[in-house]
């Protein structure tokens, strides 16, 4: 891919009415760091801990590198009005003919569908601007409010992987779930 093209990707935002997904920016280290200090976070998620700005820092330099090589999209998920810090949706790959998905939410935006849509959102994008067919998302076990948001972006549960990942250096069982394309496209955005 030409670095033009490849800069047009970067600056790819995808505005679902009150929120917005946006690629990140060396801006938003602080609010990322402040985010990373919720235990939840960090229960399902494998983030160093404790979280420091130089982590947010490398996270965000390391989402900007997947933009600009090709291996992925990286959004924060942010309010479309203040461009407050919501959470972060990613997309891994893709990697022939699937891509990986995962996001998290930030405390304070929990409850309010940010990120079922935002999941949903980078699926129906993913599946509209590249060949992908199979699109998963692999959820630590016992994570079921996670479950609930990737059951609703339109994933289908497909089962549990044992000791498929690793958190803070232990293998943890995760469910896989898949959405396939035709399966589930009802327009990206909504």
């Amino acid at each position: 891919m030409t670095a033009e093209r490849h800069a047009a990707r970067a600056s790819t935002t995808l505005e679902l009415g009150d929120i917005a997904l946006r690629p990140w920016c060396a801006a938003d280290a602080v609010a990322l760091t402040s985010a990373c200090q919720d235990p939840e976070i960090a229960r399902w998620v494998s983030i160093p801990q404790p979280y420091e700005v130089g982590d947010a820092e490398a996270f965000i330099e390391e989402s900007r590198t997947m933009w600009s090589d090709g291996s992925g999209a990286a959004f924060a998920i942010v309010d479309a009005t203040t461009d407050r810090l919501l959470g972060a949706v990613s997309r891994y790959g893709p990697d022939g003919h699937q891509a990986t998905l995962g996001c998290w939410v930030a405390r304070e935006a929990r409850g309010r569908g940010v990120g079922t849509r935002s999941l949903r959102a980078v699926a129906d994008w993913t599946l509209a601007t590249t060949a992908v067919v199979r699109l998963e998302c692999f959820i630590v076990a016992g994570n079921e409010t996670s479950e609930r948001m990737t059951q609703r972006a339109g994933f289908q549960r497909e089962g549990v992987l044992r000791s498929w990942d690793l958190l803070r250096g232990r293998p943890v069982d995760c469910v896989a779930y898949s959405r396939i394309r035709g399966e589930s496209e009802p327009g990206w955005g909504g």
